[in-house]
């Protein structure tokens, strides 16, 4: 008897359920509600897919509905594609949504500047999803900027379909890439530059000297995994120049990665590095920004050539997932540097060398994750596996510097006292609070010593414009304010952003400003 009654419950129960009227759908009406009206999807380079957008179809009504068509206006020829509910295509039948329920609409678009704007550097793809038809039709509108390009590639072997990897400085690496020819050395600011893999400088030989020139204005976009290595032999002559609206990049050259979408504009380890190798010569890197990237310049360059194997001047790195600029046994001459958020190190010195640094910054304010680095560290060591190389650091002059961050020590050192270990902070602002006294002991910490430190500036306030954004201009409330040593400024009479420094000198890239509210 058990058994029958609770056969009867579950019957009125499957029988209540059939006459629910979820189930029973009314057709369209034309009150669609959209979470967007227009989706812009931003800017992407020519025959490359965009990010996945979405949006949001509401039905506010008590009733299930039905949309008898969901489609691109262009239909099957569009070069968007969408998923609408979980089903991907370009038009769809009977869409329902559930009383007072929504769905999902994703969006995606690659498209071949060529087919839609031949001859155009820029072409603006529109196009729109189309919701049922008639006077209840409804309509979003999708709007895409496309960019036309030089795309730089890796080869493939004939035979085996398989991408190349480099051989440098006659080592073979895993490193997938192949070296620019001739005519693909000089990168102008016409169109961006889009590589994949790593581009090398120079001749598979080691032999032939080459260059690569970066003409000002020009844009050079990485793929994940890319970069650009200068081999034997080989220059990288980064030839920027200062932009006529000192807000502006427009004659500053730029190397990033190639997701253009807002959400990708400061985002850490998009792409490798510029890697100067040790066979490469009379680098020079003026009026640049490095960003994105793991390492922004890995420099061992170390040709002995009588003159900087890196010259960096009026030069940006940011967000660095790793390092802003490593330095293994090179001799760079720096001035009006600035590098900030970087995972490890703004500036790392490894193996010793020769360094001279003037008017720059290098400030760490990395928040994405845990650091236990400072933001400069010198070191004449190189930790290989199980073998410790150890080289001169012959000079590290810095000359009306700021060394700054959110930790309380941002210098450190690791010194091998069977070689030279040579340094010198003039008129520079560091910060090092020591704050449990871990230090007095540690005579490359004795701030004391003229030798080592001569009218540093230990704490105060840099008065940073907005470090979290990368602004690293100071305000008149710098602590450097008027510090910095009058000779070393008329060597560099002007600072990052051209103004002239030549009387009361600020410390670090920038003259002080009063900054805008």
């Amino acid at each position: 008897m058990r058994g029958i009654y609770t056969l009867l419950i579950l019957g009125c129960i499957i029988l209540a359920s059939s006459c629910r009227n979820d189930f029973d759908t009314t057709p369209n009406t034309g009150n669609l509600r959209f979470s967007k009206d227009t989706i812009f999807l931003d800017t992407v380079f020519t025959n490359i897919g965009s990010s996945t957008y979405n949006l949001k179809v509401y039905n506010d009504s008590d009733e299930t509905i039905n949309i008898p068509s969901v489609r691109l206006a262009t239909g099957e020829d569009s070069d968007y594609r969408l998923n609408v509910d979980g089903v991907a295509g370009r038009t769809f039948e009977n869409v329902e949504i559930l009383a007072n329920d929504s769905i999902f609409v994703f969006i995606e678009v690659t498209t071949d500047i060529n087919d839609v704007g031949a001859g155009s550097l820029e072409f603006l793809n529109t196009e729109a999803i189309e919701f049922d038809s008639g006077p209840i039709q409804q309509k979003v509108e999708l709007v895409t900027l496309i960019k036309d390009a030089v795309f730089l590639f890796a080869d493939r072997d004939e035979t085996t379909g398989m991408v190349e990897t480099l051989n440098i400085n006659g080592v073979e690496t895993t490193l997938e890439g192949r070296f620019l020819t001739d005519d693909e050395l000089t990168f102008t600011n016409e169109k961006p530059y889009v590589i994949y893999g790593y581009m090398a400088v120079g001749a598979p030989d080691g032999n032939t000297p080459k260059t690569l020139t970066i003409e000002p204005g020009a844009r050079i976009h990485f793929h994940d995994d890319s970069g650009i290595i200068v081999g034997d032999n080989g220059t990288l002559d980064v030839n920027g120049a200062l932009s006529t609206d000192p807000e502006a990049l427009e004659n500053e050259v730029i190397f990033e990665g190639d997701r253009l979408e807002p959400s990708f504009a400061e985002t850490p380890g998009q792409w490798g590095t510029i890697l100067l190798t040790d066979g490469s010569v009379n680098n020079e890197i003026d009026y640049a920004t490095i960003k994105n990237a793991t390492v922004g310049v890995l420099n061992e360059s170390n040709t002995d050539t009588g003159s900087p194997n890196l010259t960096i001047s009026n030069t940006q790195i940011y967000n660095a997932s790793a390092a802003g600029l490593l330095n293994r046994f090179s001799t760079v001459e720096g001035s009006n540097v600035v590098i900030n958020n970087c995972g490890q190190f703004a500036l790392l010195v490894q193996l010793g060398g020769s360094y001279n640094f003037t008017h720059c910054t290098f400030a760490n304010y990395w928040t994405q994750s845990f650091r236990n680095t400072p933001a400069v560290f010198l070191d004449n060591t190189l930790l290989a596996g199980e073998t410790l190389f150890v080289g001169d650091l012959t000079s590290a002059n810095f000359t009306n510097c700021i060394i700054f961050g959110n930790q309380g020590e941002e210098l450190g050192f690791n010194r091998d006292e069977a070689t030279l270990f040579n340094y010198n902070f003039t008129h520079t602002q560091i910060r090092f609070d020591d704050t449990f006294d871990n230090f007095g002991e540690d005579s490359l910490f004795d701030f004391d010593n003229p030798t080592l430190y001569t009218n540093i500036i230990r704490g105060g306030n840099p008065d940073f414009q907005d470090t979290l954004n990368n602004l690293l201009q100071v305000g008149e409330e710098t602590a450097g304010n008027g510090q910095g040593l009058q000779s070393a400024a008329n060597q560099f009479p002007l600072d990052i952003k051209g103004v002239n420094r030549t009387t009361a000198p600020d410390l670090g890239a920038y003259e002080s400003i009063e900054l805008p509210e």
